[in-house]
């Protein structure tokens, strides 16, 4: 079965984030969606997934009934199983932790620039390309030209830019992310703090790899995303990269053949710092895993009771 993958957001003030959660939850309870969506008083958040895309358009409905969510706005792709265990809908501060009060998209933020006219802006030498996801993130995909703040938290963002950019010397930003919501935010912080020329990718990384092609496009390896899938590449086809059961970080087949790496219980990039207790623990889980499933006689997987 091939499920429909649905990332989605919208800045816009909610004044009854409890009472829209339940509008959702009874709205959504009959539905066969998984993922998780988040609500906040700044507006939503989310990757939502169903079996078909009768149950996608049905739940875009009810979110452009409630919130004004535009469908044009929503990045769609396509997962061969099923990307998340359950559908969650949760209360949050913001939608995206970023702990700057004046980044406030609904007040201020930058100017969008379509996926089409992208690579024109990023190609002008006097523009600042930023990267605004976490290091784990950049490492295996970024735009060529582009800065990697190395920042293991969106909330680093902000010392990033304080320390090492200046409005008076940096006059043209251009920035992006995943799906565009970390830059709704962090080009609101941007132009709270004095830079008045700031750009960003609208529907991020994953409209623009859904809409530019591989001959024209300036997208140097895969893009990490937060499901099962691990990385989508051009098109939005599944990647070849897997998760780290530990850290989360994505594996690549050589990450698998270093000596560190441990299936289920951790990888090169975890090693040293998980404790033993976890180790055990993830050792443990892992044969449970592996004796739970053992080869038939024909070669098919077959569960044993």
């Amino acid at each position: 079965m091939t499920y429909t993958v649905a990332a989605l957001y919208r800045f816009v003030p909610i004044e009854d984030v409890a009472a829209l959660r339940t509008i959702l939850r009874r709205s959504f309870v009959e539905m066969d969606l998984c993922g998780t969506l988040l609500i906040a008083p700044e507006g939503i958040n989310g990757t939502l997934a169903g079996a078909s895309d009768e149950i996608i358009d049905q739940m875009l409905e009810i979110l452009a009934e409630q919130t004004g969510l535009l469908r044009s706005d929503v990045k769609f792709s396509q997962s061969p199983e099923k990307p998340f265990n359950k559908l969650k809908i949760r209360l949050k501060r913001e939608i995206i932790t970023f702990n700057q009060a004046q980044a406030d998209p609904n007040k201020m933020k930058g100017v969008y620039v379509g996926p089409e006219d992208w690579n024109d802006l990023i190609s002008d030498p006097e523009v600042v390309v930023l990267d605004t996801r976490n290091v784990y993130e950049t490492m295996i995909g970024k735009f060529a030209k582009a800065r990697d703040p190395q920042i293991e938290r969106f909330t680093d963002f902000a010392n990033y830019v304080r320390q090492n950019l200046d409005p008076a010397r940096d006059k043209k930003i251009a920035m992006y992310c995943t799906g565009g919501i970390r830059c709704e935010k962090a080009s609101a912080f941007m132009r709270a703090e004095g830079f008045s020329e700031v750009y960003h990718l609208k529907g991020g990384i994953l409209k623009y790899l859904e809409k530019i092609s591989a001959e024209k496009s300036m997208w140097q390896g895969e893009c990490y995303v937060f499901d099962r899938r691990m990385a989508v590449g051009h098109g939005l086809t599944t990647g070849r990269y897997s998760m780290c059961f530990c850290c989360g970080y994505p594996l690549s087949v050589e990450d698998k053949k270093h000596p560190l790496y441990e299936e289920g219980v951790s990888c090169a990039y975890c090693h040293a710092w998980s404790s033993t207790k976890d180790k055990m623990r993830f050792r443990m889980r892992q044969r449970q895993m592996t004796s739970a499933i053992a080869p038939s006689e024909n070669g098919a997987e077959r569960k044993i009771d």
